[in-house]
């Protein structure tokens, strides 16, 4: 058997071998490096690598796709001949436009795909042994992972576009524990290349939370006024981004439509100045500037594949002002074409969380959100639980921890019911860091954040 050729050969080999209208190839390489570490042991490390191919197949206005791990220089024709033969026994593609042409990488195509190994995380690992030699000393248990991942992927079609982005992720989560394994704190954080990570200091605000959590008092459920971290707020603004799309709006379904037929862009969302966007050059949560479709889906395009993607706002100053969306999909909603981009910040210059808490009366604190499920689609209300810490402010000072809730919220909702906003700072969100994980978000202190029941999770 032949072994695989370069990403590059492999692109233009299966262009080659196309006999469709119109053909767009797609190879990604994978390589990923990781440390797992449990009760201030380093438990597990390891390096991986991975490749795909991804053969779009245009006949007729018809569309095949065929996505295949580990492909060899001897396989791509069958690949290709797959694609071929689901696209005659497709149904025609209701987003159909001519492919996007006049665009190239440059030199940077003909480059060697780009890999991590585990030396990224060499100096990450000094710092690890010290933070938890020191957990050991001080009666506390750390448990997490931190990993990264290379992605680099190839994008090739029969119109001439050739264009390459080389995508570094990583992620940290770490978890804090007692001895008695009764009291627990959440952090974690997004890198391009851990040389940004503070592990230190991470450690030193899960050793905290875990002091707060030294007096419990117990809440009912209720409406309180609640200060959201940044990772909070990050995953109910990723739950918002999913759901904005151009298409849904203009079809009547989702939180963004208008009564009686159009979307809300223009409307108020909310009395503050807020700002959400997506940016592919945003320092530290840069992600591919172009269209990268392995599918197309209800606000993107096979066909797209290679369309540049500019800096967008979706809020602006606290006005709905764009809904994602594909060629097809903005003409259908009558809208200008912004596609989605793989990051999302909300802008905020205000007081660090601090200083947020030492301004607080009386309110609550969270940790994290988890377990966020979609309840109505029509006010974009989620539900979910909190997790590994909500603590009590009076008086300017963390009182103790409160039991976990149940919450019932629509990031849209609250929007008009913040009342004040910290400095951004990038961040991991919780319950979506598996997917999403190029954020920059503030805290935010919400009025009356509905606690709907109390739970008993952990």
């Amino acid at each position: 058997m032949t072994m695989a050729s370069s990403p590059q050969e492999t692109v233009e080999r299966a262009l080659s071998l196309s006999r469709t209208d119109g053909c767009v190839v797609i190879a990604d390489e994978y390589s990923t490096a990781n440390l797992r570490w449990a009760g201030n042991t380093l438990t597990t490390n390891g390096v991986a690598s991975s490749r795909a191919l991804t053969v779009i197949a245009l006949t007729g206005g018809r569309i095949g796709v065929v996505t295949r791990s580990g492909v060899t220089t001897d396989q791509v024709e069958d690949v290709v001949r797959e694609a071929e033969k689901a696209a005659l026994e497709a149904d025609p593609a209701e987003d159909a436009s001519p492919l996007v042409s006049g665009v190239s990488g440059g030199d940077s195509w003909s480059e060697p795909a780009a890999r991590t190994e585990i030396g990224v995380l060499r100096e990450f690992a000094g710092h690890l042994g010290s933070v938890l030699r020191e957990s050991e000393a001080a009666g506390r248990k750390l448990y997490g992972f931190a990993e990264h991942q290379l992605a680099s992927s190839f994008l090739g079609t029969s119109t001439g576009v050739r264009l390459r982005h080389d995508q570094p992720t990583g992620r940290l989560e770490l978890n804090a524990k007692s001895s008695d394994l009764s009291r627990s704190a959440w952090g974690g954080a997004s890198t391009r290349d851990f040389t940004d990570v503070d592990l230190a200091a991470l450690t030193d605000e899960l050793a905290q939370r875990l002091d707060w959590q030294g007096r419990r008092v117990e809440l009912a459920a209720g409406r309180y006024e609640t200060i959201l971290p940044p990772t909070a707020v990050a995953d109910l603004m990723i739950y918002l981004y999913w759901t904005a799309g151009a298409r849904d709006a203009a079809e009547g379904r989702t939180v963004f439509s208008k009564p009686g037929g159009g979307t809300r862009i223009g409307e108020r969302l909310s009395s503050l100045p807020l700002t959400l966007l997506s940016d592919p050059g945003y320092p530290g949560l840069e992600c591919e500037p172009f269209v990268l479709a392995h599918a197309s889906g209800r606000d993107s395009s096979v066909f797209d594949n290679g369309l540049p993607l500019p800096a967008t706002e979706w809020i602006s100053e606290g006005t709905l002002s764009a809904l994602h969306s594909s060629r097809f999909s903005a003409r259908t909603a009558g809208l200008p074409v912004t596609p989605a981009a793989d990051n999302l910040v909300l802008t905020g210059s205000g007081p660090s969380l601090p200083e947020m808490i030492a301004s607080t009366s009386r309110g609550l604190l969270l940790t994290c959100l988890w377990y966020i499920r979609e309840v109505d689609p029509q006010t974009l209300l989620l539900t979910g639980l909190t997790r590994d810490g909500v603590y009590l402010v009076e008086n300017g000072e963390v009182a103790g921890a409160v039991n976990n809730f149940r919450f019932n919220e629509s990031p849209v909702g609250l929007l008009n019911r913040v009342r004040e906003v910290g400095q951004t700072t990038r961040t991991l969100p919780r319950e979506w860091g598996d997917y999403f994980t190029r954020t920059a978000m503030p805290a935010l202190r919400v009025e009356g954040f509905n606690m709907s029941s109390v739970s008993q999770a952990s």
